[in-house]
């Protein structure tokens, strides 16, 4: 059942109380909803009326937000995100419908970029719109049907899907690995280590699968992706743990060189993780079915 009217506030004037909270002006949200600043003030008056309350302060002719307008105004402008996107997808909606994928980056270009072909080939009127997340995320929050992540299957309100596991190993530029002789585990700790955002603890995993006894936090810089991790090592800023698919290719010329015989499986796997009240969507259904063909942990990535 949807809430009575007098919970239901107009989208202008929802939409007046956004735009002062994030421009600061009256005459700024004037100028952004095409109105005369009277009636931005009418709408605000309006709403005010409606929720029996004070939403705005009224000091020398400059309106801000009350404390529990801001906290109200974080929770819609949600709402409005959702509503225009729902808009947008209702207007442009494709005869198959579409799915909206949130993907991480480097995953995204290796392994699925070049598998969609085919998924194009078997379902033409569905199309997938991709965005980038690096962090799991409220899907009630975001325009989002699906998701691939990293980590593990414990994602609240959503289901899942293996992909892939994932093996690290250490790799430098050959001037840095020049450095030591008999490169062991303990010589590697002692190396400049370059850590990424996504796997906090992946080189203290590491160590500790490797019999290296840690007593305190790994020093290193932090990366936020992959691609600029990669650079960090090709410029000798230090040593990364890197996914052997995304530096075959680096291996094989030499730019980087490997400070380990054999990858090291991670803590932690690719999934397609979906919210719980969606799994019957159609273009979900469809991707989902076609992507468990692709979904086969121990095959190599197509290069």
């Amino acid at each position: 059942m949807i809430a009575p009217r007098r919970f239901l506030p107009s989208i202008a004037s929802l939409r007046a109380l956004e735009a002062l909270d994030r421009l600061e002006s009256a005459s700024a949200v004037a100028a952004e909803l095409s109105l005369t600043q009277s009636a931005i003030s009418r709408q605000l008056q309006t709403l005010e009326r409606q929720m029996g309350t004070d939403l705005i302060l009224r000091e020398r002719k400059r309106l801000t937000l009350t404390p529990a307008a801001q906290d109200y105004v974080a929770e819609i402008r949600q709402a409005l995100t959702l509503i225009a996107n729902a808009s947008l997808r209702l207007q442009v909606a494709p005869v198959g419908g579409s799915l909206n994928l949130a993907i991480l980056p480097a995953f995204g270009m290796r392994w699925l970029m070049p598998r969609l072909p085919d998924f194009s080939r078997l379902h033409p009127s569905v199309t997938i719109n991709m965005s980038t997340r690096l962090q799991p995320f409220n899907f009630a929050h975001e325009p989002f049907d699906a998701a691939i992540h990293f980590g593990r299957a414990d994602w609240p309100g959503t289901d899942n899907m293996l992909l892939r596991h994932e093996q690290v190993i250490p790799v430098c530029a050959p001037e840095l690995a020049a450095r030591t002789t008999n490169m062991t585990p303990d010589k590697i700790r002692s190396l400049p280590l370059l850590h990424i955002q996504t796997r906090p603890r992946a080189w203290q995993d590491w160590f500790e699968r490797h019999g290296v006894h840690l007593d305190g936090p790994l020093a290193g810089t932090m990366y936020d992706q992959y691609a600029t991790i990669t650079h960090a090592a090709l410029h000798g800023l230090g040593v990364a743990l890197m996914p052997d698919y995304l530096i075959e290719q680096d291996l094989a010329t030499g730019r980087l060189i490997a400070l380990h015989p054999t990858p090291t499986e991670a803590l932690g796997a690719y999934y397609l993780v979906w919210p719980q009240d969606k799994s019957r969507d159609p273009p979900l259904r469809h991707f989902r079915t076609w992507l468990s063909t692709q979904a086969q942990p121990e095959d190599p990535l197509p290069r």
